[in-house]
């Protein structure tokens, strides 16, 4: 399944789009794409619906993030090796964990917000993924079992807030609008091999990034695994998984995005984004 939601920003409704692209309102059988709404009995109930029957919503219009009320929002950094190469650091023995902050969430298509100050604004394409069942101290196959679905996370960032004003990468990764999540949750079924996905981003027509998740060093299962060893996770937590090579930073000389600017990126069974780059007000 394809889950998503759509309307304006604090009023998005469940939906569904089905085979033929059409988006079916889910609003008479979930409150909202949530938590709540991604337990393995929750999904089963969903599938078992014959989209014909549900109402078709004509003009969606935005599409808002495809999960609400996201709980713990967990990225792993340098996690594919041709992106440690073009930074110059080395696979890391364990993975590289950190935190966005939930504000940072927006729409798959909502503007990115340069923030003030800010000089060194760069994108990433990222496989995410969202937990449906409770995890703690999980081994690879609980983990597995666990991850509701997977979508495209832009994991846009600032660079010389991350790597030159002291402290954690948070500072550079936070900034609101740098989480763009969507267009759609594909249900783990229908994803199948997540490390089998062609991955891709643009800037303003250019491809910066052509790349796969074979290039993953550690994958979503293993991720979870290892992440619930220092933390517990609760239905509707996310993790996104790391970039390929062509991020800005990693480009000879450095290529980084200004107000204008148009980024477009996407995931192979999972849909794509675009966003323009707006100045913080």
């Amino acid at each position: 399944m394809k889950l998503l939601r759509y309307g304006n920003p604090g009023e998005e409704r469940p939906g569904l789009l089905d085979a033929g692209g059409t988006v079916r309102d889910l609003s008479g059988h979930v409150a909202d794409i949530d938590g709540a709404a991604l337990s393995p009995e929750v999904l089963d109930r969903l599938r078992a619906l014959d989209p014909e029957t549900l109402p078709a919503v004509a003009e969606p219009g935005r599409l808002g993030p495809c999960v609400n009320r996201v709980g713990k929002f967990v990225c792993i950094g340098l996690n594919y090796s041709d992106h440690a190469e073009e930074t110059g650091a080395t696979v890391p023995s364990e993975p590289v964990a950190f935190m966005k902050a939930t504000s940072a969430i927006c729409g798959p298509n909502d503007p990115v917000i340069k923030p003030r100050g800010s000089t060194k604004l760069d994108w990433e394409v990222e496989l995410a993924f969202v937990v449906g069942s409770p995890v703690s101290y999980a081994d690879e196959e609980t983990a597995r079992a666990a991850i509701a679905g997977y979508f495209v996370c832009h994991d846009v960032s600032e660079r010389a807030f991350q790597m030159e004003r002291q402290g954690q990468w948070m500072k550079g990764k936070g900034c609101d609008s740098f989480g763009p999540i969507g267009p759609w949750l594909v249900t783990a079924d229908e994803v199948g091999d997540p490390g089998q996905l062609a991955m891709w981003l643009e800037v303003n027509g250019k491809r910066y990034q052509d790349g796969s998740t074979q290039t993953m060093v550690y994958k979503p299962a293993f991720l979870l695994s290892y992440m619930s060893q220092f933390m517990s996770f609760q239905p509707g937590d996310i993790i996104t998984t790391g970039t390929p090579a062509g991020v800005g930073l990693g480009q000879n000389p450095p290529v980084f995005l200004d107000v204008g600017d148009v980024v477009e990126l996407g995931i192979e069974k999972l849909g794509t984004q675009r966003q323009t780059v707006v100045p913080a007000t």
